[in-house]
């Protein structure tokens, strides 16, 4: 049976055991806690089945209020291939439909997300979309940071001269807000002053230049990150890169995945990033 879910933490532990890959089960409890959050005025759905053998989180799209996401979906392994994710699946559909939803999308609904969309790994969940007549729409890519290699982050920061970075204060979301929109600024929100999460900015005198954050979402994933249209060039992506990905070594993490990264060529050059984890996207009209 499919009920309702309301034990957050449940979900947190059930996804640490239902999710195949390593680092996705090792941060279960922060996805769980993470999409239970959302921004305010989301309109989301939780389900899972009564026996605790999964769960599924759901919302509609803050653009688009056709739009349906299915941003994550997990059962044990010991209780696969009895219809459980199946039936979760239409739960969630169902209920996104009462919501308004034509069509319901098999990924992230950033800001608040958990991943893109489906890594090629999950081979269940890949099967299970194809069978529920979901196609694929489009292709997303994270990048990998090692932060292992001291050569691409040394102790100390090669900072211009033109420009101070500095920890982002309060009036940084309303900078981001004015050039990128509400979803970078809700991701910078979320970045500051959490364990876990940070966020800096390049100044130059009382201007800001630009701004990396990391752990807004999970605290192993870097972004966004953005530079003013005027001060682009100046090198400060590469710097505010490296300061935060050292950060995040120094919380003892051997890799960071730049999230649904682009551009490809900027990371691969700034710290020797490769692109790892590919997803693909699933969409489909509800009938």
């Amino acid at each position: 049976m499919i009920v309702d879910l309301d034990d957050v933490a449940g979900a947190g532990a059930l996804l640490s055991r239902a999710l195949d890959l390593p680092e996705d089960a090792v941060e279960g409890e922060v996805l769980a806690a993470r999409l239970a959050t959302p921004p305010v005025g989301r309109a989301v759905v939780r389900v899972g089945a009564s026996d605790g053998t999964g769960a599924a989180f759901a919302s509609i799209s803050d653009a688009d209020p056709s739009l349906g996401h299915v941003e994550l979906l997990a059962v044990l392994p010991e209780a696969r291939r009895r219809g459980v994710g199946s039936r979760l699946l239409r739960a969630a559909e169902e209920r996104l439909r009462a919501l308004g939803a034509t069509r319901v999308r098999l990924g992230g609904n950033p800001p608040c997300y958990a991943w893109p969309g489906i890594d090629v790994r999950y081979t269940p969940a890949v099967c299970l979309a194809r069978r529920a007549g979901y196609k694929v729409s489009d292709t997303a890519w994270n990048m990998t940071a090692d932060l292992t290699r001291r050569d691409a982050f040394p102790e100390q920061a090669d900072e211009s001269q033109d420009f101070k970075v500095e920890a982002a204060g309060p009036d940084v979301p309303e900078w981001v807000r004015g050039i990128w929109g509400d979803g970078w600024a809700w991701e910078v929100e979320q970045s500051l002053g959490r364990a876990g999460a940070g966020c800096y900015v390049a100044r130059r005198g009382g201007e800001v230049l630009g701004f990396a954050a990391y752990g807004a979402n999970r605290p192993s994933w870097f972004g966004p990150m953005g530079t003013a249209p005027a001060a682009e060039g100046l090198g400060v992506g590469r710097v505010l890169l490296r300061r935060c990905l050292a950060d995040q070594r120094a919380m003892g993490l051997s890799a960071a995945q730049i999230g649904w990264a682009g551009p490809i060529g900027f990371y691969s050059k700034a710290v020797g990033a490769r692109i790892e984890r590919v997803f693909w996207i699933y969409t489909k009209t509800l009938g």
